[in-house]
């Protein structure tokens, strides 16, 4: 597989990665590092901002503001002057837990999940979110992660990573509400690695980053494995549609968790790359806060 490293940064847990044609760029964050980065495709510079707290994904609302999930509630994000306000608590009375993966679905609303800061068992949720109403839609999840919509808007996709099984339930296609229960699509248990970040592509293709594998895993809307891309980080964590065509993959990874010499062995591992795939990706939809 072509790539590039897009930054240098060695990122402890990268994550959230959401890129935005309108704007041409792309962010991510350092959740443990309490950092986002911006990367502007025009002038090809990368930015890097503190943040308050550990935040894991962003959603544009529109060029001035961004909706940012932090450890502690939904922040709207100043972007001339990276200033952070508490726009509503995600909880707030819990300090063992913090955001984690999350996406936009088309209505505008918000699939955002938390879990243990230390991936205490069954510590987080899975929540919905939008024009200022917050519901909790799964419970003791341990670490979620895969949030991401088939492109009919009919469909989610998430996991528990410590569970291995990435499921699938109906949706509202109107407002990303659940009108079913959830089922396994796909049954990762025996595989190698762990399911982390995806993104759905054009064709209901699901790019899922493999924690501890080092690759990408594309799964069929039936729930099939149909490709395997390798990657040159050993704890890749989610992919990311990027480019005016939509047409390549940005990929976060993390060094977390890893020995001296695991990381001496892994170069490039906690950069953020780009993958050459082809692929028909679709853009991220803007959130409704």
């Amino acid at each position: 597989m072509d790539h590039e490293i897009l930054d240098e940064t060695k990122c402890e847990l990268g994550e959230g990665p959401t890129y935005d044609p309108a704007q041409d760029k792309a962010w991510w964050f350092d959740i443990a590092g309490k950092k986002l980065f911006e990367h502007d495709f025009a002038s090809a510079r990368t930015s890097g901002y503190d943040l308050p707290v550990m935040a894991s994904m962003l959603g544009v609302v529109d060029e001035a503001t961004q909706l940012v999930a932090t450890e502690d509630g939904l922040y709207l994000r100043d972007t001339a002057t990276n200033r952070m306000t508490l726009h509503h608590p995600l909880e707030a009375d819990d300090t063992i837990t913090r955001s984690n993966d999350g996406r936009v679905h088309s209505s505008g609303a918000l699939w955002i999940g938390t879990m243990g800061k230390a991936a205490e068992p069954e510590a987080g949720a899975i929540y919905w979110f939008r024009a200022g109403e917050l519901r909790q839609l799964f419970a003791n999840v341990s670490i979620p992660n895969a949030i991401c919509f088939s492109p009919t808007s009919d469909t989610a996709y998430f996991t528990d990573s410590a569970k291995g099984l990435l499921m699938r339930v109906a949706i509202d296609p109107q407002t990303a509400l659940p009108t079913g229960e959830p089922q396994v699509l796909h049954d990762h248990r025996a595989a190698k690695g762990a399911i982390d970040g995806a993104v759905v592509d054009a064709h209901g293709m699901i790019w899922n980053a493999a924690w501890g594998a080092a690759c990408l895993n594309a799964f069929a809307p039936e729930g099939s494995l149909e490709r395997t891309i390798r990657l040159p980080v050993r704890q890749p964590t989610c992919p990311a549609f990027i480019g005016r065509k939509l047409d390549r993959l940005l990929v976060t990874s993390a060094w977390q968790g890893m020995s001296d010499e695991r990381r001496a062995a892994d170069v490039d591992g906690g950069k953020t790359l780009i993958a050459d795939l082809a692929v028909e990706g679709r853009a991220e939809p803007r959130v409704t806060p």
